[in-house]
């Protein structure tokens, strides 16, 4: 019934400027000492300057970049503590919001689209657009927890895969709708307590897929 699908909502457009550098910079595409000219990022995404100018200041507060006034920013860089800092409240966060989700959302069905879209792409043997179904997994189920606060915190941590050192994105992929579809069943089950401990230990996963990048490329 094409009249009751509706579009994959992503994050707005300062979250996903922020969300690419983050990950950039963790994957030491941009390693510290790099100049992140505003027009030049701005290019590279096709965007307008302003979101990217609003992404900045997200991540200079995270400490991984210092603003430069009229000139963009520098990236200072992360190590093992800020990865481990990170994920470990994305981790609780996130939990917490597959636990709420689990308890409250009366239609979860928009999680279940992206869930089936996901697999039957994976099937297919089509990744491109993983990456993005992947964010749209986790937003949905932020946005279904019921709490807004929660909601804001955690998009403002969102990194995109994290991929290991040497994993490519069909084999994140694999992984990743697996647990995903693992947590969909607890949240459809109401499972708070199943649904958080399965969220924790997603992210926890990520945590240790960017650590062995971070020990490969230091």
């Amino acid at each position: 019934m094409l009249s009751n699908l509706r579009p994959i909502e992503m994050l707005p457009a300062r979250e996903r400027v922020a969300s690419a550098l983050r990950k950039a910079i963790m994957s030491q595409e941009f390693r510290k000492g790099d100049e992140l000219s505003i027009d030049k990022v701005a290019s590279m995404l096709g965007i307008s300057a302003t979101p990217v100018r609003e992404a900045y200041q997200m991540l200079s507060q995270e400490g991984l970049i210092k603003l430069r006034p009229n000139k963009g920013a520098i990236v200072i860089g992360m190590n093992e503590k800020w990865v481990r800092d990170h994920f470990g409240v994305r981790a609780v966060l996130e939990a917490e919001a597959a636990r709420l989700c689990a308890l409250n959302a009366d239609d979860i069905s928009s999680i279940e689209l992206i869930v089936t879209k996901s697999g039957n792409l994976i099937e297919n043997g089509d990744y491109s657009s993983y990456a993005d179904l992947n964010q749209a997994f986790h937003l949905a189920i932020w946005n279904l927890c019921g709490n807004d606060k929660l909601r804001t915190m955690v998009s403002n941590l969102w990194n995109g895969l994290s991929l290991g050192a040497r994993v490519s994105v069909e084999d994140y992929a694999r992984v990743s709708i697996t647990e995903h579809i693992e947590i969909f069943h607890r949240i459809e089950a109401k499972d708070g307590d199943g649904a958080y401990k399965l969220m924790h230990r997603h992210i926890d996963r990520s945590m240790e897929s960017m650590l062995t990048h971070l020990s490969e490329n230091s």
